[in-house]
């Protein structure tokens, strides 16, 4: 996904005014982002819910209702003067840019059943261990975008729907992917497992609502960053530092963002294996952003690459410097997370990343008062320090369980 999102910030960064068409997409993917996480949450559902063909089902029922859901609010934000409101008061938009973004967002609409569509049957490539279909997937994805982009550098037709453009054609070819392999994995499976006690829709929503509050929540984390920095000193360029280096520590965090996934498949057989497997490739992340950003490489990757100009690289090269701490926190959230889900424990999620919010929101508006010419360093600030605090939280709430079930067993093997 992360790469997806280079491909698409390299592209518009070629165009004449990039500053705004970048800020502009970004904006529209804040709102999308909202949406289109409740229907990521099917992916983690279905691999920790479903185990049978029955089980399959009623996961399908729950995804029926979320996507038309998601679709109707979706398309009442594009197509009211709910949206362009939105987007003007909420977001701080320039009026400029306002037919901009909702022209994306009209388009990344679409994108939003095809997520859906492509998380359910990645969950059952996951349950089943064929995780290199994901791989696969997401290859050609990669392959589609990016010739794709060429294409539309090549005849110079860059504006901000060109970056939806291409983000949906990549979805597209992900989805379809997925839901072939997913559809053969789930013909193979044994129509009811005895041992396997989800039948019902409202089994599945007692797992899926405690991930739906807080995903809202954590969610909001972006567009609360953007909407903060729509009050810096030099907005396009807070707005479009923010969003690239984002984007490059997302593609070095991508490859450490299936912990959770680990954790749920493997826990419960090899608890030990995971923890030191988690120890071990942890840190590797912030290794490699502190590489790129103080060599020669982030410089050269962010301009020549991506095609940013200098002002607009050198910005980006410093907000990826504030972003390490988030790298270095990042791998083992996800891991306490996957516990979290392992143990039915989804509720207890909504706490720790209330508490990511609530930190984001106070360093964001501490930070816009007292050093608007960060810009998007504000963000990259904010955003590292929430989900600082939130893993301490997380920490605190695992082994708090952990002590408990060890003292539930002793007290069982006292026969008390």
């Amino acid at each position: 996904m992360t790469l997806s999102h280079i491909i698409i910030n390299g592209t518009l960064a070629r165009a004449n005014d990039a500053e705004v068409i970048i800020a502009s997409y970004v904006i529209a993917m804040s709102l999308f982002s909202i949406m289109e996480r409740l229907g990521v949450l099917l992916r983690n559902a279905c691999s920790a819910l479903v185990r049978d063909r029955v089980s399959f089902q009623a996961m399908s029922m729950v995804a029926v209702y979320v996507v038309a859901t998601l679709m109707l609010l979706s398309a009442t934000i594009a197509y009211t003067p709910i949206g362009p409101w939105i987007f003007a008061h909420i977001f701080g938009a320039e009026s400029a840019m306002i037919g901009q973004i909702v022209d994306v967002y009209q388009i990344l609409i679409i994108v939003t059943f095809f997520s859906a569509i492509r998380c359910l049957f990645q969950g059952v490539i996951i349950l089943n261990r064929q995780t290199k279909w994901l791989t696969i997937g997401m290859v050609i994805r990669l392959i589609g975008m990016y010739l794709l982009s060429l294409v539309f550098i090549h005849t110079g037709y860059i504006n901000a729907k060109t970056g939806a453009y291409i983000f949906l054609f990549g979805m597209m070819i992900e989805s379809l992917v997925s839901f072939i392999e997913g559809r053969l994995l789930v013909k193979k499976m044994t129509k009811k497992d005895p041992s396997h006690h989800v039948e019902r829709k409202s089994q599945v929503f007692r797992f899926y609502y405690p991930l739906i509050i807080s995903s809202l929540i954590i969610v909001m984390v972006g567009p609360v960053i953007n909407i903060f920095l729509g009050r810096t000193a030099e907005i396009e360029l807070a707005i479009a530092s923010y969003a690239l280096a984002l984007s490059l520590t997302q593609l070095f965090l991508s490859f450490f963002s299936y912990t959770h996934q680990i954790v749920l498949t493997f826990y419960k057989d090899h608890p030990r294996k995971v923890r030191q497997f988690t120890l071990m490739i942890g840190f590797i992340p912030t290794l490699v952003l502190a590489l790129f950003c103080f060599t020669p490489i982030g410089p050269l990757v962010v301009e020549h690459v991506l095609g940013a100009n200098e002002r607009l690289m050198l910005a980006t090269v410093d907000t990826l410097k504030v972003f390490m701490v988030m790298t270095l926190v990042f791998p083992f959230i996800d891991y306490c997370n996957g516990i979290l889900m392992v143990r039915n424990q989804t509720n207890s999620m909504v706490i720790s990343q209330s508490s990511n919010l609530l930190i984001t929101s106070i360093v964001a508006i501490s930070m816009t008062i007292l050093a608007p010419a960060w810009n998007g360093m504000i963000g990259a600030m904010a955003q590292s320090l929430g989900m600082a605090v939130e893993l301490v939280v997380l920490l605190y709430i695992v082994t708090r369980g952990k002590r408990a079930r060890l003292m539930k067993k002793k007290v069982e093997g006292l026969g008390v």
